[in-house]
């Protein structure tokens, strides 16, 4: 199986992202709804890569880089893709780019009681730290419901 990972390509990728991330994270909250999240990072110009088997949309990941640390999100791969190193493709790809601009450290959220993504990262060189994530919504930029 040949597998492609390419940039973001909003009029061929869009929707097929879509639906894979409806698919692999179910997005509850507004403000993290698929369509949205693309726009906004396509208005940054940050990266977003997905990975492509004969023309479909199998996985995807996002980077961001402040100059200071990258970070990677919405590593997303389909449940049938799963298990043989699609993920860790798509890791490898984001890693490399962070790297040419400079990177020093890459930082990631998953959720504590996903063990299986937690098991993925340390298997590809990523370790827990001691750390407290904190947020703040800004309900300015969150959508309301249509």
């Amino acid at each position: 199986m040949l597998v492609k990972i390419e940039r973001f390509d909003d009029a061929k990728h869009r929707n097929h992202v879509i639906t894979l991330w409806k698919s692999v994270f179910g997005y509850p909250d507004r403000r993290n709804e698929p369509d949205l999240v693309i726009s906004k990072k396509i208005e940054i110009d940050d990266q977003l890569y997905v990975a492509v088997v004969a023309e479909q949309v199998i996985g995807t990941i996002m980077t961001g880089y402040d100059g200071h640390r990258g970070w990677i999100y919405s590593l997303a791969v389909l449940p049938e893709y799963r298990k043989i190193g699609i993920g860790s493709q798509l890791l490898k790809h984001a890693e490399e780019s962070l790297t040419e601009m400079g990177c020093m450290k890459i930082n990631l959220q998953i959720m504590n009681e996903n063990a299986a993504v937690k098991a993925f990262y340390k298997k590809n060189g990523y370790e827990v730290e001691e750390r407290i994530s904190m947020g703040k919504q800004i309900n300015a930029n969150v959508p309301s419901e249509k």
